[in-house]
């Protein structure tokens, strides 16, 4: 595979942003669930809701292209929303929903659809110098509660969601066996089938993570199994610092380094690393929609700061992929993020 993340460009010289370990508010910090508090689901975009708007964009919009990559166990179809204008371009795979109850990453991301739809100056040359792919729902049928087992002890009110796809499979602990049908879509037809560059796995973490008593809004790790490619572990590290940059200038942002890495082969940010040489990062948000443990769930007061943290997680790291300014970002940003602590 062609690593066009290894170009060097002399002309773009990164500006260096100071990152805010302790805003005054950090994003994200609405109540999580203690006992009071009604969880509600109905806001959030039903699968349905999903692909009616995705149709409908690629409809209107010239650059997007939507692509059915596969079935879920249940038959739902799985989509890939493509923006190639030159094959040569780098390319950025952003994934999200491979637990379903993790969920206010893809109205996120559905956001960013809509923004890339815009006729914009800045957003078209953005488009011209980088390839943007983007699998939003992946684990449709955990996220509509569709599944083969009960959910009589999850918390939300009206429609529950899961972590687990429809035969209690965690997606993201399948992608050496590729043992589900989402996974197998996944990897045969977009990883084994575009040149991928780049990759962030979207994810979301319990409500508790904190720095010395402030709560964080989402943490990232690069990949941690210790056969992965030194050139590529080096340029996760730069993905990360360019995220941490874009999202910690708006000044509301408290992400930390997540503390609970892993080596297995088998999750997302290890698998890509190791299977397909691709740089890639997890990023973990505040918070899940629906869980049957208490202190995973996240009140709704948060939803609006947590979608728009997911929207300039990807638009600053698509621009910084367009622009070339990645190649100049530096990696020990990463190395030096304090690791946040669990305090449940």
């Amino acid at each position: 595979m062609k690593k066009k993340w290894l170009a060097f460009s002399t002309a773009v010289v990164l500006a260096t942003t100071t990152i805010p370990l302790a805003p005054v508010e950090a994003v994200g910090n609405g109540p999580h669930v203690n006992g009071k508090e009604s969880i509600q689901t109905s806001m959030l975009t039903t699968y349905d809701e999903m692909s009616e708007y995705l149709y409908k964009e690629a409809g209107k919009q010239n650059h997007m292209e939507l692509e059915v990559i596969g079935q879920t166990v249940k038959g739902r179809d799985l989509f890939l929303v493509k923006y190639i204008s030159n094959p040569e371009n780098p390319t950025i795979l952003y994934l999200t929903q491979q637990h379903g109850n993790e969920a206010l990453i893809t109205e996120g991301a559905l956001d960013y659809i809509r923004h890339l739809g815009t006729n914009s100056r800045k957003t078209q040359e953005m488009l011209e110098n980088v390839n943007i792919l983007i699998v939003p729902m992946l684990n449709a049928d955990g996220a509509m509660g569709d599944v083969n087992f009960s959910l009589d002890n999850y918390m939300a009110n009206g429609r529950n969601l899961t972590r687990f796809n429809a035969d209690r499979l965690d997606l993201n602990r399948d992608h050496v066996k590729k043992a589900a049908p989402e996974t197998k879509a996944l990897h045969e037809n977009v990883l084994q089938t575009y040149p991928i560059d780049y990759m962030i796995d979207f994810h979301h973490q319990g409500t508790q993570e904190d720095y010395y008593g402030k709560l964080t809004s989402g943490a990232v790790l690069t990949p941690q199994h210790p056969d992965v490619d030194s050139v590529v572990l080096e340029q996760s590290k730069k993905l990360a610092t360019v995220l941490l940059e874009g999202v910690g200038s708006k000044g509301w942002s408290h992400i930390l380094k997540f503390d609970a890495p892993t080596d297995n082969p088998s999750v997302a940010s290890n698998a890509m690393a190791l299977q397909y040489d691709i740089p890639v990062i997890l990023f973990e948000m505040r918070g899940m929609a629906d869980h049957s443990y208490e202190p995973f769930v996240l009140g709704q007061k948060s939803n609006g700061y947590l979608i728009r943290q997911a929207y300039e997680a990807i638009d600053s790291t698509a621009k910084a992929i367009s622009d070339g300014s990645i190649n100049h970002a530096d990696p020990d940003l990463y190395d030096q993020l304090p690791e946040q602590h669990f305090s449940y």
